[in-house]
């Protein structure tokens, strides 16, 4: 069986851990999603479904660097405090 890393669902695995780690540092500073999307200059339910993980139901989320940034930058960490520690190995085909 193959690792989560390497699976063909890794990058759904990493989308909503990616998610988790915004909502862990959201909360961490006290915000509420509006205040972040708004800040960040995203909607609201953008945002929301940014922190699920996905992009639109049932697909996993895969943000620009640009709003990656805006997010970590709200929230006052760095881009890397957001990323996934393990990365998926995208090239597998």
């Amino acid at each position: 069986m193959p690792s989560p890393a390497t699976s063909p669902d890794a990058w759904d695995h990493y989308a909503r851990e990616l998610g988790q780690n915004i909502q862990r540092e959201r909360a961490r500073v006290g915000y509420s999603q509006d205040r972040v999307a708004y800040e960040s200059n995203l909607s609201r339910y953008t945002y929301q479904k940014l922190e699920k993980g996905e992009s639109k139901p049932g697909t996993p989320a895969n943000p620009t660097v640009k709003t990656l940034l805006a997010v970590a930058q709200v929230l006052d960490v760095q881009l890397t405090d957001l990323l996934p520690s393990v990365t998926p190995d995208l090239t597998i085909r």
